[in-house]
C-alpha cells in the first residue's frame, strides 16, 4: 500500500489516548505514534501487562531520533476497565488531571464474538466494550479536544478521533440496532459483534457532523476503520467453525495481516498528513485511499439511525450517571 508509518509527521508536543494499547493492534499503533515523538497514554485493564506492553516498546526502540532527550519514547499507562464504566469515567478524569491538551483518540480496544454476558453495569459485554464504554470516554475527552483544536494555528493540522470498527458490522441485525433490547439475548454472538462495530460507524457519523471540518465546532477529523483480517488475540480466539475457514483462507491467500500492519489503517487516520477533510466521518478499510467502499451495510450510511442511536445513549449513559 502506498501509506506507511515511516511517512508520519514529527509528534513531538502531540498527545494521544490508545484503548486497548498493551496488544495487538493497539501495541503497535502506541509504538509508532511514540517513535514519531507523541506523548501517548497506553490504556490497559491490567496495569502489570501495560506495564510490561510499556518496557517492551521502549526497550525495542531506545534510539529514536524523536524520542525524549533521555532517548525513551513517552508512553505513560492509563488503567482502564471497558467492561466497568466507573473506571472508564476516572480514567478520563485522572487524564484531564494530568493533559491540558489531546490531539488524538484511537478507541482500538474490543471483543469478539463472546458467549453471551452481561457486565456489572447491566450491559451486554460486547455492546458495552466495543461501544458504550468508547462512548463514554470520548464524551468526557471531547471538551479537552475542542479546547485543544481551537488552539492550533489557523490552516495547521487537525485534531483527531478514530473508532476502529470492523466489516463484520455486516453482520448487525436487521434494522441495524436492537434498542428494545440491545443485549441480544436470543441470537448469536457474531450479530451482538456485528451491532456492536456497526455503532462505532455511526457514532463516527454523529461525531464528524457535531464537531467535523465543516460544522460550527470545526477541526476535530473523525473516521471508522477497519483494519483487515488481522493476526490478533482476537482472531486466534475463534473457534466457530465458519469464521476458521475464512482466517483459514485468508491465511492461504496472503490476505491475513500481521498485528503491525493491521495498526496502519489507524495511524493513518489518526496522524498522517495525507488524510484529507472530506474523508471525516467515513468508514474506511484501506487507509482512505479508495473512498468508503460499496460494500459497508445501507445501516451504517443512515443518518436518521446513528441520530437515534446517539439520542437512545445519551439518554441511556446520563440517566446511569456516566455522563453530566
Amino acid at each position: 500500500m502506498p501509506f506507511h508509518p515511516d511517512s508520519l509527521p514529527d509528534l513531538t508536543g502531540k498527545v494521544f489516548i490508545v484503548t486497548g494499547g498493551n496488544s495487538g493492534i493497539g501495541y503497535h499503533t502506541v509504538a509508532h505514534l511514540a517513535v514519531h515523538g507523541a506523548h501517548v497514554y497506553m490504556c490497559s485493564r491490567s496495569a502489570e501487562k501495560g506495564t510490561a506492553a510499556i518496557a517492551n516498546i521502549q526497550k525495542s526502540h531506545p534510539s529514536s531520533s524523536t524520542s525524549s532527550a533521555a532517548g525513551i519514547l513517552n508512553i505513560s499507562l492509563l488503567q482502564m476497565d471497558l467492561t466497568e464504566l466507573a473506571s472508564v469515567v476516572a480514567a478520563a478524569k485522572r487524564f484531564l488531571t494530568l493533559e491540558t491538551s489531546l490531539h488524538g483518540l484511537i478507541n482500538n480496544a474490543g471483543i469478539m464474538a463472546t458467549p453471551l454476558e452481561i457486565t456489572k453495569d447491566g450491559h451486554e459485554a460486547q455492546w458495552q466494550t466495543n461501544y458504550l464504554a468508547h462512548w463514554v470516554l470520548t464524551e468526557h475527552l471531547l471538551p479537552i479536544m475542542l479546547r485543544t483544536a481551537k488552539a492550533l494555528p489557523s490552516g495547521g493540522d487537525s485534531v483527531r478521533i478514530v473508532n476502529v470498527t470492523s466489516s463484520g458490522h455486516l453482520g448487525a441485525p436487521k434494522g441495524g440496532i436492537e434498542f428494545a433490547d440491545p443485549s441480544l439475548s436470543s441470537i448469536g454472538p457474531w450479530q451482538r459483534y456485528g451491532q456492536s462495530k456497526l455503532a462505532n460507524i455511526l457514532h463516527t457519523r454523529t461525531l464528524h457532523k457535531r464537531y467535523g471540518p465543516s460544522s460550527d465546532n470545526g477541526r476535530i477529523w473523525v473516521a471508522a476503520v477497519h483494519p483487515g483480517l488481522v493476526e490478533t488475540n482476537l482472531a486466534s480466539a475463534v473457534n466457530e467453525s465458519f469464521m476458521l475457514k475464512i482466517f483459514s483462507a485468508g491465511r492461504k491467500v496472503g490476505l491475513m495481516w500481521p498485528a503491525e500492519k493491521g495498526s496502519w489503517n489507524s495511524l493513518f487516520f489518526a496522524a498522517s498528513r495525507e488524510m484529507k477533510p472530506e474523508q471525516s466521518g467515513g468508514y474506511h478499510e484501506i487507509f482512505g485511499r479508495f473512498g468508503e467502499p460499496w460494500w459497508q451495510s445501507a445501516a451504517s450510511k443512515d443518518e436518521k439511525l446513528a441520530d437515534k442511536l446517539e439520542e437512545w445513549t445519551r439518554e441511556v449513559m446520563t440517566r446511569e450517571g456516566w455522563v453530566p
